[in-house]
């Protein structure tokens, strides 16, 4: 059984990693921003609020991403384990979570963080964009999000590496390259 956070700036390979992560270990992947992008999808009230906030490369308000958190993981098939994608990414919602887990008497196993150039990720985000149409990824909207995540997801990062379930993998380079190191350091990590 494995429960463990994906952390990483915008373009860094979190879902893709998720995805491979998900299958390999037999864990469920809970992605916060496919989540947001469903109920923005299917224009819920969650969604339109949601949207304002995803258009301007903000992060939605952790009363809204909290609760659906907490409503995700109760579902039945977290039951062996979870990654969470894309949450916690602020000290509150750090706290929000520990609150769920001792609520559950459980707790993390290892915290994943994918490291990138910021550089880099402007392209890669540019590229994705070209190729998806997404309305979140222009220019100033890219880099207005990794300053958001600079500012405010790093504090996040300090707070698991304190408690020593930080692992850092470098997410540049071909996705099996990256896959093949995400799963060496998460064994290593579990091991410890």
């Amino acid at each position: 059984m494995t429960r463990m956070l994906i952390i990483g700036p915008p373009g860094s390979g979190k879902g893709t990693q998720a995805e491979r992560i998900s299958e390999r270990l037999g864990v469920v992947a809970i992605s916060t921003g496919d989540i947001f992008r469903a109920n923005v999808k299917g224009e819920t009230p969650l969604g339109i609020e949601a949207k304002k906030y995803m258009d301007n490369g903000d992060f939605v308000p952790d009363s809204v991403t909290n609760k659906m958190v907490r409503d995700r993981l109760s579902e039945s098939d977290v039951e062996n384990g979870f990654l969470l994608d894309g949450y916690p990414r602020t000290t509150a919602q750090v706290e929000y979570l520990d609150q769920i887990l001792a609520e559950r008497e459980e707790k993390l196993d290892v915290v994943l963080q994918l490291t990138a150039d910021d550089e880099e990720l402007v392209k890669r985000l540019l590229g994705r964009a070209k190729e998806t149409g997404r309305s979140d990824d222009n220019e100033a909207v890219i880099r207005h999000r990794l300053d958001l995540y600079h500012e405010q997801t790093e504090a996040v990062v300090a707070k698991y590496a304190e408690r020593g379930i930080l692992t850092q993998v470098d997410g540049i380079g071909g996705i099996d390259e990256v896959t093949d190191r995400v799963l060496l350091a998460i064994e290593a990590a579990k091991a410890v």
